[in-house]
Parts: structure tokens; sequence; C-alpha cells
């Protein structure tokens, strides 16, 4: 082999060797995590992805309508938070009578249950139940969190946890929301609709914040609500709610029912530099109390799925929660009662 061919070679040989090595990273030190860094999601899709709403969260054809009232203005009369009002919204089935007394749904974070476009859609849910008898006939009602008059109304964007008295009337552990909702928002409810005065047909619910607030007020006010509605509720150590499952074990139980629906990627109160707080873990207190509930004998349920803080998987299953809320209903069995075996059709209209 001549000397310009072996040269030749060696030049090649020696680029492909070059080429092979800039193709190869680097070893990487690494590095400190930042303090602020979020920890990171654990591998495949986006937890919330699975999530789509049912037909029963949906406008179905030739089911019956209600009717959403408001919004309206609920002043501070009880003492509870001097200076605030909260503004509502009532629902209306379009088989409510007047005649018949009706049961009662209240949802915290109003703006959010009733948003017609958003992933809860409370409104069509009891549309489709009620006309189906799946839950009884029902006044439900959109609460949002008390603000000054200066301060703006909670939106999509924004639940009010910067902007309104959201945080301490549903993170803190005493019974002034309570007041709210019994002494202040339950007389004008009786006053313009015919609600049964039986506890058992008082339901309550909310999401985050709005589900602790929700427990809380079934907790102090247990002889006005029995049925509790929650979505990845915050039993952390906001304002103290991570001491709930040691009330439930050292209180006497009390006659209420609760549904608990949180995920496995709900914030976890891991930070990123790998600092852990049980106390702000979401989904780990709300295993707590579901295990303490469970053990005191409550009626209780649950749901985990892998979803992140927020409704994706609770909109979804929000129709099942309803259904095991209220699956005590009054159900005739008798087989000429052709009534109860039709749907539920519109009230007749009063001239």
């Amino acid at each position: 082999m001549s000397k310009t061919i072996t040269c030749t070679l060696a030049i090649l040989m020696l680029a492909a060797a070059f080429v092979a090595s800039a193709q190869t990273p680097a070893a990487q030190t690494p590095s400190a995590p930042r303090v602020n860094t979020p920890p990171p999601m654990p591998p495949g899709p986006n937890p919330n992805s699975q999530y789509r709403l049912g037909p029963d969260s949906l406008p179905q054809e030739g089911v019956p309508k209600g009717e959403i009232r408001g919004p309206y203005t609920l002043p501070s009369t009880s003492g509870a938070y001097p200076g605030t009002q909260h503004t509502y919204w009532v629902y209306v089935p379009a088989q409510y009578d007047a005649a018949a007394p009706v049961a009662l749904m209240i949802y915290q974070d109003g703006q959010a249950f009733m948003n017609e476009n958003g992933d809860l859609r409370a409104q069509n849910v009891m549309d489709n139940l009620i006309y189906r008898r799946e839950i009884p006939v029902m006044i439900g009602v959109f609460i949002n969190p008390g603000r000054t008059p200066e301060q703006p109304e909670p939106n999509a964007q924004e639940w009010g946890d910067r902007t309104t008295n959201r945080p301490t009337e549903y993170n803190t552990l005493d019974d002034k929301y309570a007041r709210v909702i019994t002494d202040e928002l339950m007389p004008v409810l009786y006053k313009e609709y015919n609600i049964s005065k039986d506890p058992e047909m008082h339901g309550i619910g909310g999401s985050s914040s709005g589900a602790i607030a929700a427990f809380t007020v079934a907790w102090e006010r247990p002889n006005h609500f029995r049925k509790v509605l929650s979505n990845v509720g915050s039993f952390v150590n906001l304002r103290g709610g991570h001491v709930y499952p040691e009330k439930v074990l050292e209180s006497e139980k009390k006659p209420i029912r609760v549904y608990l629906c949180d995920g496995r990627n709900d914030n976890r109160g891991l930070r990123g530099n790998g600092e852990y707080d049980e106390k702000r873990d979401w989904f780990y207190q709300n295993v707590r109390l579901m295990k303490a509930l469970t053990q005191k004998g409550y009626d209780v349920n649950y749901s985990w799925s892998m979803n992140l803080h927020g409704q994706k998987y609770g909109g979804m299953i929000m129709p099942e929660m309803m259904r095991w809320l209220w699956r005590d209903g009054v159900a005739s069995t008798e087989v000429k009662d052709w009534v109860e075996r039709a749907f539920r059709f519109p009230a007749p209209k009063k001239n």
C-alpha cells in the first residue's frame, strides 16, 4: 500500500473519530436543585389528560332545563364578617313546584360550579339527574366567597385568594362561615322557596378551599347540613385544616355523609429542593381524613385518581358523587305507580 493511501486512511479515521466524539454528549456535572424549582412530574402524559365530561354533565335533548336566577347580593347580617357581602345565584329546576318542599344543594366558589363552559357544570348534572329521578328535586345555590364592595368578583382566572375574603372564610376552622350559610343565606332561601327543613335534605360542596369550607359548615352545623361533596379538598395546613382527622377521631360522631375525591398528583407538599411537608400534602391529608371518617363509622365514600389540583377528575365523576350522596331518596316499587315510573316533567305553570 502506498504512503499516500496510508495517510489518506489515517486522516479519514481521525475525522470519523472526531465526528463521533462531537455527537456524543459530554458528561454533565449534576447541579444542586434550585430552592424554588417545582418538583418534577412523574413519567407519562399530563395527569389530567384522561378526564372528560360525560353525558350526565352535558345538556341532553329532551331534558327540561332549570333556570339560574341572579346574581343576588347577600349582605353581612350575622356579624361573622362585617363589611363583606356574598354574591350568589339560585338554580331552580324545571320540576320545582312551590306546593311541595324540595331538597337543597349549596356550592362554594359558585362561579366555578355554574360555569357553563367549565369543568363542573353542576346545573347540567342536576337537570339530567333530577329528570331521571336519580336525585330528588332540589334548589341549587352557587355562592361566591365574601368580599367588600370595592373588591372584584371572583372569576375563572382568580377565585379570590388574593382579592377577596376567601382564604379566611374557607380555610379557618371556626363557625363563622357556617353562620354566613345558616344565619344569613338560609333565611333568605326559606323566604323565597319551599325548601325542606329536614337537614337530611340539605347538601353542601366545593372544590379545594371551598371543599374544606363545605365540610366545616356540616361539621359545625350538622343539624342544618348532612351531605358533603369534597373535590381536592384543602384539608392541609393553610390555616390548620390538617388537624381534621384528629378532630374526627376525638369528637362524638356527627350524622353527616361525605364523598371525598382527590388525585395522586394533587399538590403534594414536595418542594424542588427535596423538602417535604406532609401537612401541605393535599392527597396525603385527604387519605388521612378518609381513614379517620371510616374508623369512626361515618358514611363515607371516596375516589382517588391521577389528577392534578383542579376540577378535571371531580367534574367527570360529579354525577356519580351526587347520586351516591342523595341515594336514599324515596323510591316507589309499586308496579302501577305510573308517576314514579315516568321521567320527571316540568311542574305545571300557574296563572
